[in-house]
């Protein structure tokens, strides 16, 4: 009897389970470390690895591309189908530092498989996630009987994300053209839990400054000056006060100026999640909730855009005391950014705001580091319907909708290339990114390659170009 497309992609990705995982432990052995430079080598011979790998998958064109920095994977697959869309996927194969002393059960660049799960530095941020796209596409082909991709199938694989993605931009930039597509796809994220297959539709942006503030040319007697004088302390706390108002909203004129404000049908989505708030609290180990009025903890996280003091510092920090007005202060400030909200505006409209509130005879100076973009797909959006759908055949459940508190990267894709950004995750909170014994849930990681398997199938299905 003949298989069903679901199982007979379940059925290769069973039959092939064993060469994946042996060939993701060599991967992952590499230890492509990009913030330290004795591993440079490494993190080149990762990126040739892969190039290697992704070549013997099939890919046609396989290229590592140099940067100033660590290089990058790029990869690409004609659809031989004209009005096919094109997609390009996004990842990372350098990953964090790690050393068995660092409190892993075992040699970080060492795979080990216990209780069926996989624990090495990169087995979920983010080796595991890359690779199951390799699987993925072979069961795709295999279970349609295809020779290419239902869609035009490009990998773009950075090598140095976890060094902060210095020259990601004018790596996009200098090849936009070849890296033109309909829609990126994030495989950088993850999902709720085991038990609750999610899609995230969106990401916040991200701002960073830091103010300095000048006083007298040096520390001065607080007995002979003080009361006399301004004071650079005492002028960067009064700043950090004026930040928010007393329902926790930025007070920074122009801050909300183009925000998307939630959707009634969104606010619900979330409200779908099995959030446990105590647990929550725990997990970031706070003994209470704060935030904007009128907005759930979630709201809050993925969907406001906030403004956090991240740093405050000025005069004599040593044991007993100093009496002194002190020359200088600073305050460092992020600020996290939704949808609507543009980086340069935010910049001019904080330099403003710190003007208006520096006393006369303070002097400031900003200086504010490289921004990111937010990215939001809406929910009605056919590529992200598409995920929807490939994911939940995969699980054979519904899926739930997230989004992501944190910024990265690939908000620079949807920048300079105008395309929509998906997310296709399968890590879990509890696989440990950054943290000694991170480990990928092997169940979870083959999941991952089904849903990919489905998903170019019912894109080309579902969202093609006129002829």
């Amino acid at each position: 009897m003949s298989q069903t497309p679901d199982s007979a992609v379940r059925t290769y990705i069973d039959e092939h389970r064993a060469a994946f995982l042996d060939d993701l432990a060599e991967w992952l052995r590499i230890p492509s470390v990009s913030a330290q430079p004795q591993h440079a080598p490494d993190v080149r011979r990762s990126a040739d690895w892969l190039a290697g790998k992704l070549k013997e998958t099939g890919f046609p064109t396989t290229e590592v591309w140099q940067t100033p920095g660590a290089p990058a994977v790029y990869a690409e697959w004609p659809s031989d189908d004209p009005t096919a869309p094109t997609i390009l996927v996004y990842g990372h194969h350098d990953v964090q530092p790690a050393a068995r002393e660092d409190g892993w059960d075992s040699d970080p660049f060492e795979p080990a498989v216990r209780e069926n799960r996989l624990y090495a530095r990169g087995a979920a941020d983010d080796k595991g996630q890359v690779f199951f796209h390799t699987l993925g596409v072979r069961a795709h082909l295999a279970a349609t009987g295809r020779t290419t991709p239902a869609v035009t199938l490009k990998l773009l694989i950075e090598g140095e994300e976890e060094s902060g993605s210095p020259y990601f931009r004018a790596l996009v930039e200098e090849h936009a053209d070849r890296l033109g597509a309909d829609a990126v796809i994030v495989s950088d994220t993850g999902m709720w839990s085991e038990d609750t297959p999610t899609v995230c539709t969106g990401m916040r942006g991200l701002a960073e400054c830091e103010i300095r503030l000048h006083g007298p040319d040096q520390d001065i007697h607080s007995g002979s000056f003080g009361g006399a004088v301004p004071n650079p302390a005492t002028a960067a706390a009064r700043l950090v006060a004026a930040l928010h108002d007393d329902h926790a909203r930025v007070t920074i004129p122009g801050f909300y100026d183009g925000v998307v404000d939630l959707t009634d049908r969104e606010r619900a989505l979330f409200a779908e999640l099995p959030f446990d708030e105590q647990r929550w609290l725990r997990t970031a180990k706070s003994h209470a909730t704060h935030g904007e009025t009128g907005y759930t903890t979630l709201e809050r996280i993925w969907a406001r855009p906030t403004a956090e003091v991240n740093g405050i510092g000025g005069g004599y920090q040593g044991a007993g005391t100093k009496t002194i007005i002190p020359s200088t202060a600073m305050v460092k400030l992020s600020f996290r950014l939704v949808a609507g909200q543009d980086p340069d505006h935010i910049e001019r409209a904080v330099r403003t705001w710190a003007a208006d509130h520096t006393p006369d005879g303070i002097r400031h100076e900003i200086t504010f580091s490289a921004a990111t973009r937010p990215c939001l797909t809406p929910l009605d959006h056919p590529a992200l319907q598409s995920v929807v759908r490939a994911m939940s055949r995969a699980f054979g459940k519904p899926v739930l909708h997230t989004r992501e508190g944190g910024s990265g990267p690939a908000a620079d894709l949807q920048d300079v290339l105008g395309a929509p950004i998906l997310f296709l995750g399968i890590s879990v909170p509890s696989d440990g990114w950054h943290a000694p014994n991170e480990k990928v849930e092997l169940d979870l990681l083959l999941k991952g390659a089904e849903t990919a398997a489905h998903l170019w199938g019912d894109l080309a299905e579902h969202w093609r170009h006129a002829p």
